[in-house]
């Protein structure tokens, strides 16, 4: 389309303006022929244009004046750039005629520019998560912009557990552009998990089968975050704001994400797309669980129990390197908006892979396009752990910006496996406490990450007869109920703490697992979100770095 400009005014200063291919621009030149002032946004960050004097905050207000249109768009806040605010303009035209074009050649625009922006999205709302606020944030703020940006939404309360999984499985989706959860993570868990079940079923695959590769699912997943934890958004968004993710879903962003499968024996046990962990976030949510009248303040008071305890436990991690020769996860790159590593992983995961859990061997293949041949080492090592933690995500939150493994990818098919050795409260304290700054929290003697596809994890003792942990610990000695085989005798905080544990369990997206013999492997961009990454720099210096280990 041919640019379109005139004169406008906004608040009785003239303008010129202009509205091309990619965006609409004004600008207010000085007497002397030099620009006073000059503003651009984007077509695709325009959520709307109508003619008048428009309102909606407190509440929709329209005043139809003949030569007046509003236009609403995105603007990012000033002191920090991931926090998105809705803002406005209304210009003055000369006459109703040139303001009617102005409005046509506008909508066309965003028309044209916004082919995957949602026509119609499922809205699930947990009014009983986090702080029960759920509902308040949707019909007080969301609501309202996007019957703004002329979407058509089908609400649903959940009244029980899995009851939004259960409807996106039974039911007829194929009216609806997306799916949208305002809730925690355990809200988008539910979702997720619907439709990637759904998709498998419609495709035939067995989800109990380890190797099978998934279907990808076809809906994207929106997050307005409204529960006690929100660590997906904060990841893919950069902020937990529900107006930011309001706008990600009205301007029709999409970020595909990897997913892990974690299986015991031949049964799925869950997805996950923040973190798997064993040992000591495994024990703090346990724990935890224990303590849900305490609201989210149970997560500080379990953290520190858990840390006075220092238990370690011992088992065998078999897992797959990821032979991308592209990152690893102390290069300190950023996965951010428009990121390249994820970008160019694409034609990587369609290569056909051969994934064995049996089997600790290496194997090689040639990436299409290239003659660089890309090694899938398979590697083991057993010991006795403090933590075992695997993430396809930087897992990111407020309280830890960087998050569990800052230089992790969102879609690049691998995750990073963290390994936290036993060792002391002091040395673990140092560990926990680098999350919170600028230093590598994987600069420590008792630290190693890898970036792999797959994980195998084998307790010790084995967990073949499939007994729960505190039943086989009452019937162990306590040298070997307890996790440190080593030690015969429990520290004195140790038992003020709570007794001797004879095995952890894992932490899976704020769920804990029932079984600790598990096997884990990456799924690569099986969803997408309603998202773009995190919005900035590429690549962040800490004040120390090494080749990884």
């Amino acid at each position: 389309m041919d640019p379109f400009q005139s004169c406008l005014k906004i608040k009785k200063k003239i303008y010129s303006a202009i509205l091309n291919g990619r965006s609409f621009k004004w600008t207010r030149t000085h007497k002397r022929g030099k620009p006073e002032s000059i503003e651009t946004i984007p077509l695709v960050e325009i959520i709307a244009v109508q003619k008048g004097l428009v309102e909606i905050v407190p509440c929709k207000k329209i005043i139809n004046t003949p030569n007046d249109f509003t236009v609403f768009f995105v603007k990012r806040a000033l002191k920090r750039q991931q926090r998105w605010i809705l803002d406005k303009m209304v210009f003055t035209a000369e006459d109703s005629n040139l303001r009617d074009q102005w409005v046509s050649q506008l909508s066309q625009r965003i028309e044209q520019h916004g082919q995957q922006r949602p026509q119609r999205l499922l809205v699930f709302i947990n009014p009983f998560g986090g702080r029960g606020k759920a509902c308040k944030i949707y019909y007080s703020h969301i609501a309202q912009l996007f019957e703004l940006a002329g979407i058509n939404v089908h609400v649903l309360e959940t009244e029980r557990a899995n009851q939004a999984r259960d409807y996106i499985l039974q039911k007829d989706l194929s009216s609806f552009d997306g799916v949208v959860c305002v809730g925690g993570d355990g809200m988008f868990s539910e979702l997720m998990h619907g439709l990637i079940g759904r998709s498998q079923r419609e495709a035939c695959i067995s989800e109990d089968d380890p190797e099978a590769t998934l279907q990808g699912c076809s809906l994207r997943i929106g997050i307005i975050p409204a529960g006690s934890t929100n660590c997906v958004c904060f990841a893919t968004v950069g902020v937990n704001d529900p107006i930011t993710s309001a706008l990600h879903i009205i301007i029709g962003d999409s970020q595909p994400l990897d997913v892990c499968a974690v299986h015991h024996k031949k049964q799925l046990i869950k997805y996950s797309v923040s973190m798997v962990g064993y040992g000591f976030y495994g024990d703090v949510l346990s724990d935890s669980d224990k303590h849900r009248w305490m609201g989210p303040i149970r997560y500080d008071y379990s953290g520190f129990k858990v840390f006075l305890q220092n238990r370690s436990y011992q088992g065998i991690i078999e897992y797959q390197l990821a032979g991308t020769g592209q990152s690893n996860p102390r290069d300190n790159t950023r996965c951010r908006t428009g990121c390249m590593v994820c970008s160019e992983s694409t034609e990587r995961l369609c290569c056909p892979e051969e994934m064995a859990f049996d089997n600790v061997s290496k194997r090689s293949y040639k990436s299409q396009g290239s003659d660089e041949e890309v090694i899938d080492e398979w590697c083991s090592t057993e010991g006795t752990f403090k933590a075992i933690n695997m993430t396809c995500m930087s897992s990111a939150c407020p309280k830890s910006p960087d998050g569990l493994s800052p230089c992790a990818h969102l879609a690049d098919g691998t995750a990073d496996l963290i390994i936290v050795r036993k060792c002391s409260r002091v040395s673990f304290l140092r560990h926990l406490f680098r999350h919170t700054n600028q230093k590598d929290q994987f600069d420590l003697p008792f630290v190693d990450v890898y970036r792999v596809k797959a994980l195998k994890f084998t307790p010790i003792p084995r967990d073949d007869d499939d007994d729960d942990d505190e039943s086989l610990g009452s019937t162990l000695p306590v040298h070997l109920a307890h996790g440190s085989v080593e030690q015969t005798k429990t520290s004195f905080l140790a038992r003020l703490c709570g007794g001797p544990s004879r095995r952890s369990k894992w932490n899976c997206d704020g769920e804990v697992m029932p079984h600790a013999a598990i096997n884990v492997r990456v799924h690569g961009q099986l969803i997408k979100l309603f998202a773009r990454g995190i919005e900035g720099p590429f690549i962040k210096r800490r004040e120390s770095w090494m080749p990884y280990r």
